[in-house]
């Protein structure tokens, strides 16, 4: 595979195979994150999670075109916007839907995963019914353009470098929230005890509302993410879903950490490999290393360590 490379050119591949890679990573990330805190902080099989992320990549598509007609002039600043809206659509929408169906299915694994694959299709078809089955993409501003030239060889790419410091932030401010805020304190302790939190007044009903509302809201976030590496079409977001799931799996269910860990391995060999295979061989190979490792560890890279 490496034949005819000298080690100075395969430096410099790995290297920007590595950058580029940056954004598929961040997409990973923000996705896994949103479904790590839904799956592995309330136990639920969120199928529509993809849906969710494309969700976030229209409204990007909606806020560009809004600026593109009313405000020309600060065009350029329309994606921080558009993150905002993003942000904030998903998270409505998974509050909405976890009041409406999720609330009514805890415990229920099955049910839980076949409601959410009904909503899935639900949301595919309304995203059909208005942006039509053709794909769409955005126009990236001028400050998200270009590349740094860090060598002969080597370039880093603007949006990559941008995406991977919203995902740093995205992924900081989440890891504040979960250990450090009166809020993360309450969702971990109804994870490992609910009655107890109840009776000692936390509101078990709200703390689930309010995180599947954040992890909806952090995939839409991720879909702003995408429109930087591809366009936009209804059924886009199956494509990053079982990935996603991967990712939470093999960085251990209940773990941030392990999901940060897990989405740059998996989105760095994926992006390296892609240079010397095609990209479904390089998927392939990736997915094998994976499951090999859940043989000899079947709880993940990290577990959370909780009192008996």
């Amino acid at each position: 595979m490496f034949d005819g490379y000298t080690a100075s050119e395969l430096v410099s591949i790995f290297v920007m195979q590595g950058f580029a890679g940056l954004i598929l990573f961040s997409v990973f990330l923000l996705m896994a994150l949103g479904l790590a805190i839904i799956f592995g902080q309330m136990g639920v099989i969120n199928m529509a999670h993809g849906e969710f992320m494309i969700l976030g990549a229209y409204m990007t598509y909606l806020t560009s075109h809004v600026f593109k007609g009313a405000f020309p002039g600060i065009y350029g600043a329309y994606f921080l916007v558009a993150i905002v809206v993003a942000a904030l659509a998903g998270a409505a929408l998974g509050w909405l839907l976890e009041w409406a169906l999720i609330r009514h299915l805890y415990h229920r694994p099955l049910d839980t995963l076949l409601a959410t694959w009904g909503v899935s299709m639900i949301l595919q078809q309304i995203y059909r019914s208005i942006f039509g089955a053709r794909e769409v993409g955005v126009e990236l501003p001028d400050w998200l353009m270009g590349a740094f030239h860090l060598s002969d060889t080597i370039e880093l790419p603007v949006n990559g470098v941008f995406v991977f410091a919203l995902t740093a932030a995205i992924s900081t401010i989440i890891l504040f929230m979960m250990f450090r805020s009166r809020w993360g304190l309450q969702v971990r302790a109804v994870v490992q005890n609910r009655p107890m939190a109840g009776a000692a007044g936390i509101n078990g009903t709200r703390v689930d509302r309010m995180t599947f509302a954040l992890g909806c809201g952090v995939a839409s976030i991720a879909g702003a993410a995408f429109t930087m590496i591809g366009s936009t079409g209804p059924t886009a977001g199956q494509l990053y879903i079982v990935d996603t799931f991967l990712v939470v799996v093999f960085g251990g269910a209940q773990s941030l950490f392990g999901t940060i860990a897990s989405a740059f391995s998996i989105s760095q060999s994926q992006s390296s490999l892609e240079f010397f295979m095609s990209g479904s061989m390089a998927k392939v190979f990736t997915l094998l290393t994976v499951v090999g490792i859940l043989l000899l560890r079947p709880q993940g890279l990290f577990v959370l360590k909780m009192r008996k």
